[in-house]
């Protein structure tokens, strides 16, 4: 009996010391990769203020964005949302508004 209790204990201690380190190196990504994206919208934001004129195309980029982090998604949507902030963002710099 002690042999079967002390096996198991080695079992669980096994996957305990695997999946540990794993999941909070998921959790990790996934806090980075909302900070990017927040970061990515408030930039995009603060070209959007600067430029004073209207792009469709980034509006619609830039309320994606907002709309994926306010439902709170994962990693990917955080991505999704960074990546649309930042084509926004360039429109808004790099287009030329007549």
């Amino acid at each position: 009996m002690v042999w079967l209790l002390g096996a198991a204990v080695l079992v669980i201690a096994g996957f305990g010391a695997a999946l540990v380190p794993r999941a909070r190196a998921s959790a990790r990504t996934a806090a980075v990769a909302r900070s990017t994206a927040l970061a990515a919208i408030d930039s995009a934001a603060i070209s959007r203020d600067a430029g004073g004129w209207y792009c469709p195309e980034a509006e619609r980029l830039l309320a994606r964005a907002e709309l994926l982090m306010a439902n709170r998604g994962g990693t990917a949507s955080a991505r999704v949302a960074a990546d649309c902030a930042r084509r926004a963002e360039r429109l808004w710099r790099g287009s030329f508004h007549g």
